[in-house]
């Protein structure tokens, strides 16, 4: 009774109080979903078109890196010409940060998402309100074909829970309309993986979320635990590789499957899997994506007016599905997986566990001048950090650094601070943002 009060009643109220339309959006995005491929092809392109036109009008970048190259938003009559386009990096978001920002919007009144993305670079991104509320619909959409419906309770095994940013005001709204545990990934112990076990068995959340490893380690420890009756609508992984021994161990402990999901801050939501488990579908309401040979993924985002990302390199490889539909019979496009996310948990000389991903973000979106970051964890005792700097780097930021390491490891562990031109991905296209020569011997005991 409580989730159906919460998703008709909480719900929408609060979104007419914030004069929200995600929930309009929502309702659309369930119907059109099975359009025929072709419909959805041809809706991508008549968003692409106006996108282009809008982002040649007022972003600054665009008008010069388009007249450099040559090209015209005119010169795009299907969506194979915008392959004539120029590429845009990480690097380029960084250096021409002002320029990608629209004229036709006040930055100063846009929402700022800050992020170290998955290759451990720090990014400012732009994005206007109806974007938002059309991409909260988006990832709504693609959460509940996990099996879980929207009212219904999250667990989420994340860092640095949202909500908390926002004083009194974040934390009624969770309680009252996100109703949201969490478990946090930042200072992951034995003792607090067993109260949040302790939560969700109370709370009987309709999701769990978060990253794929440590969903994988929460598994463990219920599986070790004898714990077997939590049992989830769905389960959603994102942010990491979701690798098939996870899955299982996943899958059994709470008996359900698992909806592998992928996005970065940039763009949010990118691809997800559906109900079928065979490929994700892309997120082709909010995202046109390309898949080059080399399978670096390119995506434009198709809503974000206020900072728009064409042909946005995001810095993943992934597999092209060949073209198939799914048995679902959703017209959204597939590819088959994401190969480029990886990273490791280090632990502490306390013992605590802490994921990778959370603690980079936090180091690289800190640290003043830090255009890209790795943190290579040698011994319990001692880190290695490689920093990529710009122009801001200096004293203030290495005795931040010296604050973060002693805070977060403790006053015994040492660091050596390496500064390097730069951090190279791997041959597989992975990125290895966090690296522990020493964690993964402690979590092969604790999944024993």
């Amino acid at each position: 009774m409580l989730d159906f009060l919460n998703r008709n009643l909480m719900h929408p109220l609060m979104a007419r109080r914030e004069r929200s339309r995600h929930l309009d959006y929502l309702r659309v995005l369930e119907r059109t979903q099975y359009d025929q491929p072709a419909v959805v092809r041809a809706r991508q392109l008549a968003a692409l078109k106006v996108q282009l036109r809008h982002a040649h009008a007022t972003v600054p970048y665009y008008r010069t890196a388009w007249r450099a190259a040559a090209v015209h938003p005119e010169d795009v009559r299907s969506l194979a010409d915008l392959e004539a386009f120029p590429v845009v990096t990480k690097a380029d978001l960084r250096r021409h940060e002002r320029d990608l920002i629209s004229s036709a919007y006040d930055a100063a009144k846009l929402r700022l998402k800050r992020t170290s993305g998955s290759t451990g670079v720090p990014l400012n991104i732009r994005i206007d309100e109806p974007a938002v509320q059309w991409k909260t619909a988006c990832t709504i959409r693609s959460d509940q074909w996990s099996g879980w419906r929207l009212g219904q309770r999250v667990a989420k095994v994340w860092g640095n829970p949202e909500y908390r940013q926002f004083g009194l005001k974040g934390w009624l709204r969770n309680l009252l309309l996100d109703r949201a545990v969490y478990l946090d990934t930042l200072d992951l112990t034995a003792d607090r993986i067993a109260e949040f076990a302790k939560a969700i068995r109370r709370h009987r959340p309709g999701l769990i979320f978060g990253h794929a490893h440590s969903l994988y380690l929460l598994a463990c420890s219920l599986k070790k635990a004898g714990v077997d009756d939590i049992r989830p609508n769905g389960i959603v992984s994102t942010a990491m590789i979701l690798h098939d021994w996870q899955r299982a161990v996943i899958e059994q402990v709470f008996g359900v499957p698992v909806t592998n999901r992928y996005g970065c801050e940039e763009v949010s939501l990118i691809a997800s899997e559906c109900e079928a488990h065979h490929g994700l579908h892309l997120n082709a309401d909010s995202v046109h994506a390309e898949v080059p040979k080399d399978g670096r993924l390119l995506v434009t985002d198709l809503t974000n007016r206020a900072m728009p990302l064409i042909r946005y390199q995001v810095g993943d490889v992934v597999v092209p599905s060949g073209g198939r539909d799914c048995r679902c019979g959703r017209g959204l496009p597939l590819i088959e997986r994401v190969e480029g996310r990886e990273a490791d948990y280090v632990i502490t000389p306390a013992g605590r566990l802490i994921s990778g991903i959370s603690l980079t973000e936090n180091f690289a979106l800190l640290i003043p001048g830090t255009a890209q970051v790795q943190i290579v964890q040698e011994s319990l005792s001692h880190l290695r950090i490689r920093m990529v700097s710009d122009a801001g780097f200096g004293d203030a930021g290495r005795r931040k650094v010296a604050g973060l390491v002693r805070e977060v490891f403790g006053p015994g562990v040492r660091f050596d601070l390496e500064l390097v031109d730069a951090i190279p991905q791997e041959p597989s296209g992975k990125y290895r943002f966090c690296i522990s020569h020493v964690a993964r011997d402690h979590l092969q005991a604790l999944s024993a």
